[in-house]
Parts: C-alpha cells; sequence; structure tokens
C-alpha cells in the first residue's frame, strides 16, 4: 500500500536529520575536544567527521538493511535480511513497513537518512572512553565492524517491526537502549581493554568555552534527535521537543547544585555534562513521559551519572577519558528504567509505567537493558581483542608522549605566527 507524502511532516523529519548531524559535527567533536589536551584535540575532530562519513556510506551500502530490513527465517527478530543493500528497490513514495505510524506519510528515504544520523552518532560517542591513544588506521576498522555488528542487530532488536524487544513492548522513543546504552557499555570496554593512558596526573580540560559550545550545540541538536523521531510534525513532536528541554534545563541546574555543594562552586564544565546527562536520560522517554516525569529523571540523570564519574570511576579505576560510560551508559540505563516507571497514557493511550499501574513495563525495560547490555559488551570484547591482533589498537608510548594531531594527522591546532 502506497501513502501519499505529507510535505510538512517531510520537512520536519528531513530538519531533524539534519540536527542530529550537527550534533555529531560539530556538537560532539567540540564538546569531546575541549576535554582532551591541545595536543589531541584535532584527533578527536577527526575521529568525529570520519565516524559520520564512514557510518554513513556503511548504512546505506547494509547498515539500514541490517537493522530495518525484514527479516527472514528464524533470524528475523534478531537482524535484518540484505534485501534493501545500496537501497535497492527503494524509491521516493512513503512505505508504511518502516515506521508504526504509517499516518506520518514521510518517503522512505527520509526516514533512512533521519536514522543514518543516529547510526552514525552512536560510534562516535565511544570516542570518549579511548581518547588520546587509539590508532586511527585501527579505530576505522573498529568503528566499522562495531556498526555492522553490534549497533545494526540492536536496532533491529528495538525498532524494526520484527525485532524481539519491539515484540516484547520495550519503550525507547529516541535512542537510549539502541544509541547510548550501546555506546556507554561498549566505551567502557575500550577504557578498561586499551588501558590507562600513559600520564597519571589528572589534565584539566585545554578549552571549556569550546566544550560549552559543543555541549550548546548537542543541546541544540536534540531537539531533532528526540523531537524528530514523532516522524510527524505533530503533537507529540511538540511534547518531545518541550519535554526534552525541560530534562535538560532540570539536569544542568542539578549538577551545577552538586558541584556547589561538593565543591564549594559551581562549573561550567558541570553545567554543560549535566545538560548532556539529562538529554541522554530523557531520550527513550520523550515520548512517553509527562512534565513532572521528564524533571525527575533529568534532575537524577544528574545524581546519579555525578556519583558514577566522581566516585564510582575513580574507586574502580578505569580510565574512562571523558566519561562515555559514567554520562552515557549510566544516563541511558537510568533513562530506559525510568520509562518504565514514568510512562503515562496521557502521553499516549497505548503506553504507561509503572506508576500508571502497567508493573510489567518495568520488567520490559529491564530486560532490554540487560540484553543490550550484554550483546553490546561481548561482542565490543570480541572486535577489540580481533582488531588489536590485526593492527594493534594502541599507538606508542611515543606517539602518545607527543600527542594524536602530529603522530597521526602531521597537524597541530594551535601555532604560533612568526
Amino acid at each position: 500500500m502506497q501513502y501519499k507524502i505529507d510535505f510538512g511532516n517531510t520537512a520536519w523529519v528531513l530538519m531533524s536529520a539534519a540536527l542530529v548531524m550537527f550534533m555529531t559535527v560539530p556538537g560532539l567533536a567540540l564538546f569531546y575536544g575541549g576535554l582532551v589536551r591541545k595536543k589531541n584535540v584535532l584527533s578527536v575532530l577527526m575521529q568525529c567527521i570520519v565516524a559520520l562519513s564512514l557510518v554513513s556510506l556503511q548504512w546505506v551500502i547494509i547498515g539500514y538493511s541490517l537493522s530495518f530490513g525484514p527479516g527472514k527465517g528464524i533470524w528475523a527478530p534478531f537482524i535484518g535480511s540484505l534485501d534493501w543493500a545500496f537501497l535497492k528497490g527503494i524509491g521516493f513514495s512513503a512505505s508504511p513497513y518502516f515506521i508504526s505510524q504509517p499516518e506520518a506519510r514521510v518517503p522512505h528515504l527520509a526516514f533512512i537518512i533521519f536514522q543514518a544520523m543516529f547510526a552514525a552518532i552512536t560510534p562516535a560517542l565511544i570516542i570518549g572512553a579511548f581518547a588520546e591513544r587509539m590508532k586511527f588506521s585501527a579505530y576505522l576498522l573498529f568503528i566499522l565492524c562495531w556498526t555492522t555488528l553490534v549497533y545494526d542487530p540492536i536496532a533491529h532488536w528495538v525498532w524494526s517491526s520484527d525485532g524481539w524487544l519491539l515484540k516484547k513492548g520495550v519503550l525507547d522513543f529516541a535512542g537510549g537502549t539502541v544509541v547510548h546504552i550501546n555506546a556507554g557499555v561498549a566505551a567502557l570496554v575500550t577504557a578498561v581493554m586499551i588501558k590507562k593512558r600513559s600520564f597519571h596526573r589528572i589534565t584539566p580540560p585545554h578549552n571549556l568555552p569550546l566544550t560549552l559550545l559543543g555541549g550548546a550545540m548537542l543541546w541544540f541538536g536534540w531537539f531533532g534527535f528526540n523531537a524528530g523521531s514523532s516522524l510527524a510534525a505533530d503533537g507529540l513532536a511538540a511534547h518531545a521537543f518541550v519535554i526534552t528541554q525541560v530534562a535538560a534545563s532540570a539536569a544542568a541546574l542539578s549538577w551545577a547544585l552538586l558541584d556547589r555543594v561538593f565543591h564549594r562552586r559551581p562549573t561550567i564544565l558541570g553545567a554543560a555534562t549535566g545538560a548532556v546527562a539529562g538529554l541522554v536520560a530523557i531520550t527513550p522517554a520523550a515520548g512517553f513521559v509527562d512534565i513532572q516525569g521528564a524533571m525527575i529523571i533529568g534532575g537524577l540523570s544528574s545524581l546519579i551519572c555525578y556519583y558514577m564519574v566522581i566516585h564510582v570511576k575513580t574507586r574502580l579505576g578505569y580510565d574512562d577519558a571523558l566519561d562515555a560510560f559514567g554520562v552515557h551508559g549510566i544516563g541511558g540505563i537510568w533513562g530506559a528504567l525510568a520509562t518504565g516507571l514514568f510512562a503515562v497514557p496521557a502521553v499516549q493511550g497505548d503506553y504507561s509505567g509503572f506508576f500508571a499501574g502497567n508493573h510489567h513495563q518495568l520488567w520490559i525495560q529491564f530486560v532490554s537493558v540487560l540484553a543490550t547490555g550484554l550483546y553490546s559488551l561481548v561482542m565490543t570484547v570480541v572486535i577489540f581483542k580481533v582488531v588489536d591482533r590485526v593492527i594493534g589498537m594502541r599507538v606508542t608510548p611515543q606517539a602518545e608522549a607527543i600527542g594524536l594531531d602530529v603522530t597521526e594527522h602531521n597537524e597541530r591546532a594551535y601555532t604560533v605566527i612568526e
């Protein structure tokens, strides 16, 4: 069955795709780039732009088909077929297959490019764990394998019409499970396996204004991430837009307050990190919770992530350089579970959570968290070991001391003009 294209919905989905692209480059690139030492800032920027480019090509070649293509036989709940490889047979018309709301009536291609931006930012989030110490060649092979073998199957589980988690009733409006838990667990694995950076003292971010600028761009782009997931310019999109702002605001203020209480001064780094934590946590819930739920989810996300970043990471001793696991992994887990707690039928009548009387929803969310986390953990370990065996994951101690900008890319971010 074909549906007549709705031009307003199409414009909104395409604009949302552009907003999510903006999150990776320049948003995430600048956010992460400001946090590393100045001799490694270009390596982070390069990793982000290459993630966007490489995964975009992987997506149209096989990624979209594996994630959303019709599955076959016993594999249908777990992975799509290659029937849509190179976007074969996909034209300009709307298709009801790939969306739960066929009335949205957007072109199949609009949905494909929107989802491509989700696929691209997910491996880029992992950069924060191994920053300043991974070979660029190893990075390329790692994210290509990881996107194909980890991201694509999990996207199929949660978002494809025949995915096993979707059929169980999991709620993930815009990627808390598929994007943030997935990337966060992979970040923890890579941080542990690649081992600590060679310097032992704590180094402050080299450019906090750059980090704040990147954080603001992430916040801006996140409206496309969440509100765009409605796939229509409708009331649900407006609701997700407002909910996103509320949660991020509550989280930014909460982290600043925590800094004030425990370190006597609120910090711009804390406020920016808190905002990102709130955005991560509200992502799976944006289309299911009300204003009060968003405030609670956002405010508690900072408390939970703050404890993880400041206390747990220090005690366990792993070097998650830019707190990719502490913010995205933990924030994503909290957001997924909180969706099962605070979803209310007043937002979407078919969905409710624990506090609205549907106690089973929390269990479903827990299963999705556990399945995603375990699969991402095991597969990331395998991919890391294989890539390390083939070409080696880590730069030499000499290269690390000089900095990856020079040793990997022969460039410097800051130069003195004579």
